[in-house]
């Protein structure tokens, strides 16, 4: 008889080496909406004009708004590059 073992990833242990986090953009009033829009559009992976745009009005209308989820890595290297561009962020958000 074949036996053979097979590795099955426990989706909770996957979740803790691989956290997800959120980056968030606050609002302030010192970033013009092309400012964030263009930060947005350049920083962010994927990110089409009309997304950036909308992000940027939903960051003014609501205070904030989540530009990107994903691994906790990335979303650290974006929340850093946001920062730098003069971003008012807000501190990263593990999910």
């Amino acid at each position: 008889m074949f036996n053979s073992t097979s590795t099955v990833l426990d989706p909770k242990k996957a979740k803790a080496k691989y956290p997800e986090a959120r980056v968030i953009v606050l609002d302030d009033s010192f970033n013009t909406f092309q400012h964030v829009a263009n930060c947005l559009l350049t920083i962010i992976p994927g990110m089409s004009e009309k997304r950036a745009w909308d992000l940027t009005v939903k960051v003014d209308n609501s205070g904030s708004a989540e530009v990107w989820r994903g691994n906790l890595e990335q979303a650290e290297l974006y929340h850093d590059q946001l920062v730098s561009k003069g971003l008012t962020m807000a501190p990263i958000e593990k999910t």
